[in-house]
């Protein structure tokens, strides 16, 4: 059945308020203070050999994984890395919210909104708890599915033709449920880009349900959704064992758009700068590995280990490659320019227009107040600094190296644009929102 992971989140969504713009400010001040000027020392090794990292059953977790197979963390200095599973992002939440002291974790693999959120205390019980992402995992490599009861439909990119079924279901008295894995996670945020665009409220067309990601397929079996957002390897463990279809894959909605996130607590990076560098050394050294064609085979092996997914290597290995079977009767996709990347076309640095996006969908769908700093707020959160002086300490090409934090002006598979240097006119120009 599924699992909630909001633990209060309508009731605490706005404890930002009126206050926002001072509530951002007090906790950039925090966060600046505990990490005075960002520096690292020269020649210094890891003040520590050790951190818990979390990860979810998810292939935008392998870097993690093979940083740990491969031995990377421990060739940067930090041997003692322990990479541990966790059953939803609640749980993520939860874990980080206790440290590694309490017997949580360090850092994850993280929906790139939730380091956000939890700084912003909108998703934490009590206080906010400062984030920091050190380097963005992956770009693209999400889907939307549909149950085999929609088969007739056979949905795509246009979400328009579920509208008729979806109002006979409300009008007979049950509301159709589509399955996001965390309230504002991208997930979340691609479900209802796809609905909305399409005409489709997501907060009164259809009842939204939280759902882990390696759940997602049990649950879809015993019909308790009707369409479900998620990463791989679930799509493709869903048509091989024929109980749904593909709509689309997400790099459908936006090409090359950013999603998982690896991130710390703040005050982690604080006490241990040169560790932080060590770990997104090892992170990014794994990203060109895992990236890399001829070893695909191998991370599909290795991540569907008993100790990482549980999943066999046939439920990931074609869509890691680029070999899309929708399960609906269409011609199987080869070379998907939307297969995951994590580490080319720039997969791998944490662009600050992409964090500017999910602040401004956490606020059109009313998860972040309107009046929030979101700019004093990716300047606390957003570490890209030390995504550049672990890329250069690895001897990265400059061709891999952005000139700019912005990737400039985004566009969407219906027309819209944001432009990072006006989000508000982004915002005006979407109907079906829940900010003023």
């Amino acid at each position: 059945m599924p699992a909630s992971d909001n633990s209060g989140l309508n009731r605490r969504r706005f404890l930002l308020g009126t206050a926002a713009t001072a509530g951002t400010a007090a906790l950039v001040s925090a966060i600046s203070a505990s990490f005075p000027g960002g520096a690292f020392a020269q020649g210094a090794g890891p003040e520590t050999t050790k951190a818990v990292l979390g990860f979810i059953a998810l292939t935008d977790a392998s870097p993690l994984i093979i940083a740990k197979e491969k031995g990377l963390f421990a060739k940067h200095g930090m041997p003692d890395v322990e990479v541990v599973k966790q059953s939803s992002w609640g749980t993520t939440r939860d874990n980080l919210v206790l440290g590694s002291a309490g017997s949580g974790i360090d850092g994850a693999h993280i929906l790139t909104p939730m380091p956000y959120l939890m700084s912003a205390g909108t998703i934490t019980q009590g206080a906010p708890l400062p984030m920091q992402i050190l380097a963005r995992l992956n770009l693209d490599g999400q889907g939307i599915s549909v149950a085999t009861g929609l088969r007739k439909e056979n949905v795509g990119l246009d979400a328009g033709v579920l509208r008729d079924a979806f109002a006979a279901k409300k009008a007979a008295g049950t509301v159709s449920k589509v399955a996001v894995t965390f309230p504002g996670g991208t997930h979340d945020l691609w479900m209802r880009y796809w609905l909305a665009a399409a005409g489709i409220d997501p907060n009164s067309d259809v009842e939204t349900i939280v759902v882990p990601p390696p759940q997602m397929v049990a649950n879809l079996k015993v019909n308790t959704m009707d369409a479900f957002c998620v990463g791989e390897p679930w799509h493709e463990q869903m048509v091989n064992q024929d109980v749904g279809y593909s709509a689309i894959t997400t790099g459908e909605l936006w090409a090359r758009h950013p999603e998982k996130s690896f991130a710390m607590r703040a005050d982690w990076v604080a006490a241990h700068p040169n560790a932080a560098k060590a770990l997104t050394m090892a992170v990014l050294e794994a990203q060109q590995w895992c990236d890399a064609m001829e070893n695909k085979d191998e991370l599909s092996q290795i991540v569907g280990k008993r100790a990482w997914f549980n999943v066999a290597p046939a439920d990931i290995v074609d869509r890691l490659k680029g070999t899309y079977d929708y399960g609906n009767g269409k011609p199987v996709v080869e070379n998907s320019p939307h297969v995951m990347k994590f580490w080319r076309d720039h997969a791998s640095y944490p662009f600050q227009s992409h964090d500017l996006w999910f602040l401004t969908e956490d606020q059109r769908w009313g998860y972040l107040p309107a009046g929030l700093d979101k700019a004093a707020l990716i300047a606390a959160v957003n570490r890209e600094d030390i995504w550049r002086a672990a890329a250069k300490d690895l001897g990265v090409s400059a061709a891999d190296i952005p000139a700019s934090t912005s990737r400039g002006v985004e566009t969407f598979f219906d027309g819209k644009t944001f432009d990072p240097a006006n989000p508000d006119a982004y915002l005006a120009s979407l109907s079906i929102k829940r900010i003023a």
